[in-house]
Protein backbone atom coordinates (compact mmCIF):
# COMPACT_ATOMS: atom_id res chain seq x y z
CA UNK A 1 0.00 0.00 0.00
CA UNK A 2 2.33 2.48 0.81
CA UNK A 3 4.60 1.51 -2.34
CA UNK A 4 1.75 2.12 -4.23
CA UNK A 5 0.95 5.74 -2.94
CA UNK A 6 4.86 6.88 -3.44
CA UNK A 7 4.50 5.61 -6.92
CA UNK A 8 1.04 7.44 -7.36
CA UNK A 9 2.86 10.67 -6.48
CA UNK A 10 6.17 10.19 -8.00
CA UNK A 11 4.93 11.39 -11.62
CA UNK A 12 2.27 14.29 -12.73
CA UNK A 13 0.56 12.02 -15.04
CA UNK A 14 -0.56 9.48 -11.81
CA UNK A 15 -1.62 11.61 -9.60
CA UNK A 16 -3.51 14.40 -11.72
CA UNK A 17 -4.41 12.00 -14.01
CA UNK A 18 -6.24 9.95 -11.45
CA UNK A 19 -7.33 12.79 -9.40
CA UNK A 20 -8.93 14.22 -12.87
CA UNK A 21 -11.14 11.14 -13.57
CA UNK A 22 -11.96 10.56 -9.84
CA UNK A 23 -12.77 14.08 -9.69
CA UNK A 24 -15.31 13.58 -12.91
CA UNK A 25 -17.35 10.94 -11.54
CA UNK A 26 -17.98 12.63 -8.21
CA UNK A 27 -19.10 15.62 -9.24
CA UNK A 28 -21.15 14.21 -12.34
CA UNK A 29 -22.60 12.06 -9.68
CA UNK A 30 -23.26 15.48 -7.25
CA UNK A 31 -24.77 17.26 -10.01
CA UNK A 32 -26.78 14.55 -11.28
CA UNK A 33 -27.87 13.73 -7.72
CA UNK A 34 -29.17 17.37 -7.57
CA UNK A 35 -30.84 17.53 -10.77
CA UNK A 36 -32.47 13.78 -9.94
CA UNK A 37 -34.33 15.14 -7.18
CA UNK A 38 -35.79 17.82 -8.53
CA UNK A 39 -36.91 15.66 -11.96
CA UNK A 40 -38.44 13.88 -9.02
CA UNK A 41 -40.23 16.97 -7.65
CA UNK A 42 -38.27 16.95 -4.75
CA UNK A 43 -36.31 20.33 -3.58
CA UNK A 44 -32.60 20.19 -2.15
CA UNK A 45 -32.13 23.68 -0.19
CA UNK A 46 -29.75 22.58 2.51
CA UNK A 47 -26.32 22.71 -0.24
CA UNK A 48 -22.63 22.69 1.17
CA UNK A 49 -21.52 25.55 -1.28
CA UNK A 50 -22.46 29.00 -1.17
CA UNK A 51 -22.99 29.81 -4.61
CA UNK A 52 -25.98 28.83 -6.81
CA UNK A 53 -25.73 24.87 -7.93
CA UNK A 54 -25.36 25.48 -11.72
CA UNK A 55 -22.11 27.54 -11.02
CA UNK A 56 -20.86 25.61 -8.80
CA UNK A 57 -21.37 22.73 -11.07
CA UNK A 58 -19.73 25.31 -14.18
CA UNK A 59 -16.84 26.30 -11.90
CA UNK A 60 -16.10 23.02 -11.02
CA UNK A 61 -15.92 21.27 -14.37
CA UNK A 62 -13.73 24.20 -15.92
CA UNK A 63 -11.72 24.86 -12.82
CA UNK A 64 -11.30 21.55 -11.07
CA UNK A 65 -11.85 19.34 -13.75
CA UNK A 66 -9.91 20.79 -16.50
CA UNK A 67 -7.45 22.23 -14.24
CA UNK A 68 -5.96 18.67 -13.06
CA UNK A 69 -5.85 17.67 -16.44
CA UNK A 70 -3.75 20.52 -17.74
CA UNK A 71 -1.66 20.12 -14.29
CA UNK A 72 -0.98 15.89 -15.21
CA UNK A 73 -0.36 17.02 -18.62
CA UNK A 74 1.91 20.05 -18.30
CA UNK A 75 4.15 17.79 -15.29
CA UNK A 76 4.94 15.23 -17.60
CA UNK A 77 5.46 16.90 -21.03
CA UNK A 78 7.26 19.97 -20.45
CA UNK A 79 10.17 17.77 -19.04
CA UNK A 80 10.02 16.00 -22.57
CA UNK A 81 10.33 19.41 -24.21
CA UNK A 82 13.17 20.88 -22.42
CA UNK A 83 15.15 17.30 -21.38
CA UNK A 84 15.00 18.41 -17.81
CA UNK A 85 14.02 16.72 -14.68
CA UNK A 86 10.91 15.81 -13.89
CA UNK A 87 9.29 17.97 -10.45
CA UNK A 88 9.86 15.68 -7.55
CA UNK A 89 6.96 13.74 -5.86
CA UNK A 90 6.94 15.81 -2.56
CA UNK A 91 6.61 18.94 -5.07
CA UNK A 92 4.27 16.78 -6.91
CA UNK A 93 2.14 15.81 -3.78
CA UNK A 94 2.26 19.35 -2.28
CA UNK A 95 0.48 20.66 -5.72
CA UNK A 96 -1.66 17.93 -5.88
CA UNK A 97 -2.78 18.62 -2.04
CA UNK A 98 -3.51 22.49 -3.36
CA UNK A 99 -5.59 21.02 -5.95
CA UNK A 100 -7.62 19.02 -3.85
CA UNK A 101 -7.83 22.18 -1.13
CA UNK A 102 -9.51 24.07 -3.76
CA UNK A 103 -11.90 21.49 -4.60
CA UNK A 104 -12.75 20.89 -0.71
CA UNK A 105 -13.11 24.82 -0.19
CA UNK A 106 -15.53 25.10 -2.92
CA UNK A 107 -17.68 22.28 -1.61
CA UNK A 108 -17.36 23.80 1.76
CA UNK A 109 -17.93 27.37 0.59
CA UNK A 110 -21.04 28.00 2.63
CA UNK A 111 -19.43 26.76 6.09
CA UNK A 112 -16.35 29.02 5.54
CA UNK A 113 -15.10 33.22 4.64
CA UNK A 114 -15.01 34.08 1.00
CA UNK A 115 -11.72 35.05 0.89
CA UNK A 116 -10.52 31.99 2.36
CA UNK A 117 -12.08 29.82 -0.50
CA UNK A 118 -10.86 32.23 -2.94
CA UNK A 119 -7.16 31.91 -1.67
CA UNK A 120 -7.85 28.00 -1.54
CA UNK A 121 -8.62 27.45 -5.04
CA UNK A 122 -6.32 30.10 -6.35
CA UNK A 123 -2.99 28.39 -4.83
CA UNK A 124 -2.76 25.99 -7.54
CA UNK A 125 -2.09 27.28 -10.52
CA UNK A 126 0.19 30.07 -9.82
CA UNK A 127 2.64 27.16 -8.01
CA UNK A 128 1.84 25.04 -11.41
CA UNK A 129 3.09 28.23 -13.91
CA UNK A 130 5.93 28.62 -11.13
CA UNK A 131 7.05 25.56 -12.09
CA UNK A 132 6.38 25.16 -15.68
CA UNK A 133 8.14 28.65 -16.41
CA UNK A 134 11.29 27.48 -14.26
CA UNK A 135 11.42 24.08 -16.22
CA UNK A 136 11.25 26.20 -19.57
CA UNK A 137 14.04 28.18 -18.92
CA UNK A 138 16.54 25.30 -19.67
CA UNK A 139 14.90 25.52 -23.50
CA UNK A 140 12.62 28.09 -23.26
CA UNK A 141 10.76 27.42 -27.22
CA UNK A 142 8.21 29.85 -27.95
CA UNK A 143 5.85 27.51 -29.14
CA UNK A 144 6.51 25.98 -25.10
CA UNK A 145 6.92 28.94 -23.75
CA UNK A 146 3.27 29.51 -25.14
CA UNK A 147 1.31 27.90 -22.40
CA UNK A 148 2.24 30.18 -19.70
CA UNK A 149 0.17 32.66 -21.65
CA UNK A 150 -2.62 30.08 -21.74
CA UNK A 151 -2.17 29.69 -18.09
CA UNK A 152 -2.34 33.12 -16.82
CA UNK A 153 -5.22 33.46 -19.02
CA UNK A 154 -7.21 30.49 -17.13
CA UNK A 155 -6.00 31.33 -13.70
CA UNK A 156 -7.56 35.65 -14.37
CA UNK A 157 -10.34 33.77 -15.54
CA UNK A 158 -10.99 31.77 -12.23
CA UNK A 159 -9.70 35.23 -10.12
CA UNK A 160 -13.21 36.58 -11.88
CA UNK A 161 -15.52 34.71 -10.54
CA UNK A 162 -14.21 34.69 -6.81
CA UNK A 163 -14.07 38.70 -6.94
CA UNK A 164 -17.68 38.02 -7.84
CA UNK A 165 -18.71 35.83 -5.19
CA UNK A 166 -16.95 37.96 -2.51
CA UNK A 167 -18.63 41.65 -3.47
CA UNK A 168 -15.13 43.15 -4.60
CA UNK A 169 -16.52 43.57 -8.55
CA UNK A 170 -20.17 43.01 -10.53
CA UNK A 171 -21.13 40.80 -13.05
CA UNK A 172 -17.52 39.39 -13.55
CA UNK A 173 -18.85 35.72 -12.99
CA UNK A 174 -19.91 34.81 -16.22
CA UNK A 175 -16.80 36.56 -18.00
CA UNK A 176 -14.99 34.17 -15.74
CA UNK A 177 -16.66 30.91 -16.55
CA UNK A 178 -16.93 31.55 -20.06
CA UNK A 179 -13.21 33.10 -20.08
CA UNK A 180 -11.71 29.75 -18.41
CA UNK A 181 -13.64 27.36 -20.68
CA UNK A 182 -12.61 29.14 -23.61
CA UNK A 183 -9.43 29.61 -22.16
CA UNK A 184 -9.54 25.80 -22.10
CA UNK A 185 -10.49 25.50 -26.03
CA UNK A 186 -7.87 27.59 -27.03
CA UNK A 187 -5.48 25.28 -25.44
CA UNK A 188 -6.23 22.41 -26.65
CA UNK A 189 -6.86 24.05 -30.60
CA UNK A 190 -2.83 24.39 -30.17
CA UNK A 191 -1.86 21.07 -28.03
CA UNK A 192 -4.70 19.49 -30.62
CA UNK A 193 -2.91 20.50 -33.83
CA UNK A 194 0.30 19.40 -32.65
CA UNK A 195 -0.54 16.36 -30.77
CA UNK A 196 -3.23 15.01 -33.43
CA UNK A 197 -1.05 14.78 -36.47
CA UNK A 198 1.82 13.73 -35.34
CA UNK A 199 0.09 10.79 -33.24
CA UNK A 200 -1.72 9.82 -36.52
CA UNK A 201 1.70 10.39 -38.10
CA UNK A 202 3.84 7.82 -36.18
CA UNK A 203 0.66 5.30 -36.36
CA UNK A 204 1.23 5.41 -39.88
CA UNK A 205 4.70 4.41 -40.44
CA UNK A 206 4.95 1.83 -38.31
CA UNK A 207 1.65 0.53 -40.06
CA UNK A 208 4.26 1.10 -43.11
CA UNK A 209 2.13 3.13 -44.88
CA UNK A 210 3.39 5.36 -47.85
CA UNK A 211 4.88 8.71 -46.69
CA UNK A 212 2.98 10.64 -49.24
CA UNK A 213 -0.69 9.84 -47.65
CA UNK A 214 0.42 10.95 -44.05
CA UNK A 215 -0.68 13.73 -42.59
CA UNK A 216 -0.43 17.14 -43.71
CA UNK A 217 -1.13 20.47 -42.58
CA UNK A 218 -2.37 23.84 -44.31
CA UNK A 219 0.87 26.53 -43.22
CA UNK A 220 -1.45 29.62 -43.50
CA UNK A 221 -3.90 27.93 -41.23
CA UNK A 222 -1.98 26.63 -38.63
CA UNK A 223 0.17 30.37 -38.54
CA UNK A 224 -3.21 31.81 -38.10
CA UNK A 225 -4.92 28.80 -35.43
CA UNK A 226 -2.40 30.00 -32.89
CA UNK A 227 -2.76 33.98 -32.68
CA UNK A 228 -5.97 32.92 -32.72
CA UNK A 229 -6.21 31.05 -30.10
CA UNK A 230 -4.55 32.78 -27.47
CA UNK A 231 -7.11 35.82 -28.87
CA UNK A 232 -10.33 34.24 -28.10
CA UNK A 233 -10.54 33.90 -24.65
CA UNK A 234 -9.18 37.49 -23.82
CA UNK A 235 -12.99 39.76 -25.10
CA UNK A 236 -14.39 37.51 -23.11
CA UNK A 237 -12.61 37.80 -19.87
CA UNK A 238 -13.03 41.47 -20.47
CA UNK A 239 -16.75 41.43 -20.53
CA UNK A 240 -17.34 41.61 -24.54
CA UNK A 241 -18.20 38.43 -26.45
CA UNK A 242 -19.68 39.51 -28.68
CA UNK A 243 -15.76 40.81 -30.17
CA UNK A 244 -15.06 37.11 -29.89
CA UNK A 245 -18.21 35.29 -31.58
CA UNK A 246 -16.42 35.97 -35.09
CA UNK A 247 -12.94 34.90 -33.73
CA UNK A 248 -14.87 31.63 -32.00
CA UNK A 249 -16.47 30.37 -35.76
CA UNK A 250 -13.62 31.54 -37.60
CA UNK A 251 -11.29 28.98 -34.91
CA UNK A 252 -14.19 26.32 -35.27
CA UNK A 253 -14.02 26.23 -39.33
CA UNK A 254 -10.15 26.14 -39.04
CA UNK A 255 -10.29 22.49 -37.09
CA UNK A 256 -12.30 21.17 -39.82
CA UNK A 257 -9.95 22.17 -41.98
CA UNK A 258 -7.23 20.82 -39.82
CA UNK A 259 -8.83 17.94 -39.70
CA UNK A 260 -9.66 17.01 -43.32
CA UNK A 261 -5.80 16.67 -43.84
CA UNK A 262 -5.09 14.99 -40.67
CA UNK A 263 -6.21 11.42 -42.06
CA UNK A 264 -9.52 10.48 -39.72
CA UNK A 265 -10.76 8.56 -42.03
CA UNK A 266 -7.56 6.10 -41.64
CA UNK A 267 -7.41 6.34 -37.57
CA UNK A 268 -10.95 5.30 -37.44
CA UNK A 269 -9.67 1.55 -37.23
CA UNK A 270 -7.63 2.66 -34.13
CA UNK A 271 -9.86 4.06 -30.74
CA UNK A 272 -7.11 6.00 -29.05
CA UNK A 273 -6.37 8.08 -32.51
CA UNK A 274 -9.96 8.40 -33.58
CA UNK A 275 -10.52 10.06 -30.26
CA UNK A 276 -7.93 12.47 -30.64
CA UNK A 277 -9.71 13.20 -34.06
CA UNK A 278 -13.55 13.45 -32.35
CA UNK A 279 -12.14 15.59 -29.30
CA UNK A 280 -11.05 18.32 -32.42
CA UNK A 281 -14.05 18.12 -34.30
CA UNK A 282 -15.97 18.92 -31.05
CA UNK A 283 -13.99 21.89 -30.89
CA UNK A 284 -14.85 23.25 -34.00
CA UNK A 285 -18.52 22.06 -33.77
CA UNK A 286 -18.76 24.17 -30.52
CA UNK A 287 -16.77 26.72 -31.21
CA UNK A 288 -18.80 27.46 -34.32
CA UNK A 289 -22.35 27.15 -32.52
CA UNK A 290 -21.16 29.25 -29.20
CA UNK A 291 -20.05 32.10 -31.73
CA UNK A 292 -23.30 31.74 -33.64
CA UNK A 293 -25.19 31.90 -30.34
CA UNK A 294 -23.82 34.89 -29.15
CA UNK A 295 -24.84 36.29 -32.19
CA UNK A 296 -28.34 35.25 -31.16
CA UNK A 297 -28.23 31.87 -33.37
CA UNK A 298 -29.60 28.63 -30.99
CA UNK A 299 -29.04 28.09 -27.74
CA UNK A 300 -25.91 29.29 -25.59
CA UNK A 301 -26.04 26.85 -23.32
CA UNK A 302 -26.40 23.88 -25.30
CA UNK A 303 -23.05 24.89 -27.33
CA UNK A 304 -21.12 25.37 -24.06
CA UNK A 305 -21.79 21.96 -23.12
CA UNK A 306 -20.63 20.67 -26.82
CA UNK A 307 -17.13 22.36 -25.83
CA UNK A 308 -17.14 21.32 -22.21
CA UNK A 309 -18.33 18.01 -22.23
CA UNK A 310 -17.66 17.03 -26.18
CA UNK A 311 -13.99 18.97 -26.67
CA UNK A 312 -12.73 19.57 -23.21
CA UNK A 313 -14.10 15.59 -22.11
CA UNK A 314 -13.26 14.08 -25.15
CA UNK A 315 -9.38 15.56 -26.08
CA UNK A 316 -8.57 15.58 -22.21
CA UNK A 317 -10.01 11.01 -22.09
CA UNK A 318 -7.90 10.74 -25.68
CA UNK A 319 -4.94 12.76 -24.42
CA UNK A 320 -4.60 11.43 -20.87
CA UNK A 321 -5.34 7.63 -21.72
CA UNK A 322 -2.55 7.79 -24.24
CA UNK A 323 -0.33 9.32 -21.67
CA UNK A 324 -0.98 6.69 -19.22
CA UNK A 325 0.00 4.27 -21.25
CA UNK A 326 2.50 5.29 -22.82
CA UNK A 327 4.43 6.87 -19.91
CA UNK A 328 3.56 3.51 -17.61
CA UNK A 329 5.84 1.22 -20.63
CA UNK A 330 2.21 0.26 -22.12
CA UNK A 331 1.04 -0.47 -25.78
CA UNK A 332 -0.61 2.54 -27.30
CA UNK A 333 -3.66 0.86 -27.76
CA UNK A 334 -6.99 1.37 -26.33
CA UNK A 335 -8.56 -1.73 -24.65
CA UNK A 336 -11.89 -2.37 -25.35
CA UNK A 337 -13.64 -0.07 -21.77
CA UNK A 338 -11.60 2.48 -22.29
CA UNK A 339 -12.90 3.10 -26.60
CA UNK A 340 -16.25 2.38 -24.97
CA UNK A 341 -15.35 5.67 -22.65
CA UNK A 342 -14.49 7.54 -25.65
CA UNK A 343 -17.67 6.78 -27.60
CA UNK A 344 -19.51 7.72 -24.63
CA UNK A 345 -18.55 11.36 -24.49
CA UNK A 346 -19.46 12.88 -27.77
CA UNK A 347 -23.09 11.04 -27.04
CA UNK A 348 -23.25 12.47 -23.77
CA UNK A 349 -22.68 16.17 -25.25
CA UNK A 350 -25.12 15.21 -28.06
CA UNK A 351 -27.97 14.85 -25.47
CA UNK A 352 -26.48 17.77 -23.17
CA UNK A 353 -27.22 20.02 -26.60
CA UNK A 354 -30.57 18.27 -27.50
CA UNK A 355 -31.78 19.21 -24.20
CA UNK A 356 -31.47 22.59 -24.26
CA UNK A 357 -32.02 23.05 -28.17
CA UNK A 358 -35.10 21.00 -27.44
CA UNK A 359 -36.60 21.77 -23.95
CA UNK A 360 -40.14 20.34 -23.48
CA UNK A 361 -40.69 17.48 -21.08
CA UNK A 362 -37.75 15.29 -21.68
CA UNK A 363 -35.38 18.49 -20.58
CA UNK A 364 -34.55 16.92 -17.43
CA UNK A 365 -34.32 13.23 -18.12
CA UNK A 366 -31.66 13.74 -21.36
CA UNK A 367 -29.36 15.95 -18.74
CA UNK A 368 -30.12 13.18 -16.40
CA UNK A 369 -28.97 10.71 -19.31
CA UNK A 370 -25.85 13.10 -20.36
CA UNK A 371 -24.42 12.94 -16.70
CA UNK A 372 -24.99 9.39 -16.22
CA UNK A 373 -22.71 8.81 -19.59
CA UNK A 374 -20.38 11.48 -18.67
CA UNK A 375 -20.00 9.49 -15.64
CA UNK A 376 -20.06 6.14 -17.26
CA UNK A 377 -17.27 7.20 -19.23
CA UNK A 378 -15.14 8.46 -16.90
CA UNK A 379 -15.74 5.46 -14.86
CA UNK A 380 -14.54 2.92 -17.34
CA UNK A 381 -11.31 4.98 -17.49
CA UNK A 382 -10.21 4.90 -14.19
CA UNK A 383 -10.92 1.34 -13.92
CA UNK A 384 -9.46 0.27 -16.67
CA UNK A 385 -6.13 2.36 -16.25
CA UNK A 386 -5.75 1.84 -12.70
CA UNK A 387 -3.33 -0.80 -13.04
CA UNK A 388 -1.12 1.38 -14.99
CA UNK A 389 -1.57 4.35 -13.54
CA UNK A 390 -0.76 2.93 -9.60
CA UNK A 391 1.31 0.15 -10.51
CA UNK A 392 5.23 0.15 -11.88
CA UNK A 393 6.09 0.71 -14.99
CA UNK A 394 6.55 -1.90 -17.74
CA UNK A 395 9.98 -2.87 -19.07
CA UNK A 396 10.85 -3.23 -22.21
Amino acid sequence: MKSTALRIFSEGFRVFFLAAGLFAILSGLAWGTYLGVHTTGGLVTDLPYSMAPHFWHGHEMIFGFASATIGGFLLTAVPNWTGGSSAKPYFIGFVATLWLCGRLAMWWSASLPGWLVAVADLSFLPILIAQVAWQLTKRPKPQNVLFLVFLTLFWTANLLTHLDWNGVTKGTLGAGLYGGLLTVCALISVLGGRVTPAFTRNAMRRANEPEDTWPESFPMIEKAAIPMAILLPIPVLAGSPDWAAPLAIALGAMQFLRLTRWRPIWSMHQPILIALHAGLAMLGLGLILWGAAVLGIGSEVAALHILGIGAVGGMTLAVMSRAILGHSGRDLRASGPVALAYALIPVSAALRWGASELAGNWYLSMILLAAALWCLAFTLFVVSLWPALTGPRRKG
